[in-house]
């Protein structure tokens, strides 16, 4: 019989985009820029939540925006039209965007006059999930459309997120969404995990919304 060999597989096949991710964390640090990885899946409304966020931060926080997509550059042209600086990062087919990838968009984006810098990371509930990018926080936004089994299904995601923004409350008479079902099954993996319940459109919720970032931000710029 032919022999084989048992590979004992001990580090973490992630380990160096890992430490890449924290030496991207800590060089933000020193520049006291706050920086946030924001997903969900298309459609989710990613792109407006970003530029109601913009709007309202306007005139308290500095924001810079790295858009990532396969391609297209549909979602940088949304957000140029807000004050926030705005470059777009195409992945060439990658459904997600690691540390490094992350470091490339910081360094075109620049940090000076930046207090918040926004990656909107590729759409999809999946890949995202698995890679550190470097982040201060991880923020998700579910739509009521997808539903409220979306924690059971995409676990991960869920697990890594301090903030699960639940959107497009406006249309929750229509769908069978249940709000504090989906916010036990969130919590259930991720007993931190902040739920905000907004409508990005009607800007419902908002105000805790942008709170809990002015707070985020304050308090990584004076550690």
């Amino acid at each position: 019989m032919e022999q084989y060999k048992i590979l004992e597989v001990k580090e973490s096949v992630f380990k160096n985009n890992d430490e890449r991710a924290e030496k991207l964390r800590a060089e933000m640090k020193e520049k006291k820029v706050f920086l946030l990885n924001l997903m969900s899946s298309p459609g989710a409304g990613k792109t407006t939540t970003l530029c109601q966020t913009i709007g309202l931060l306007k005139d308290d926080v500095r924001v810079g925006v790295m858009e990532a997509d396969i391609d297209s550059d549909v979602d940088a042209a949304s957000i140029s039209k807000t004050c926030a600086r705005v470059i777009q990062l195409h992945t060439g087919g990658m459904c997600h965007l690691d540390a490094e990838m992350t470091r490339q968009g910081i360094e075109g984006l620049g940090t000076e006059n930046i207090d918040l810098a926004v990656l909107e990371n590729v759409g999809n509930l999946v890949c995202p999930a698995e890679f550190d990018t470097g982040a201060s926080k991880n923020v998700m936004i579910l739509s009521v459309p997808e539903g409220d089994d979306k924690p059971l299904k995409y676990p991960l995601m869920f697990s890594i997120c301090d903030v699960l923004l639940i959107n497009k409350m406006d249309v929750l008479p229509y769908f069978d969404f249940d709000v504090e079902a989906c916010k036990e099954r969130a919590q259930n993996l991720n007993p931190d995990i902040k739920v905000i319940p907004i409508c990005a459109k009607s800007g419902e919720g908002m105000d805790q919304w942008i709170q809990w970032l002015k707070d985020q931000v304050q308090l990584w710029q004076q550690a």
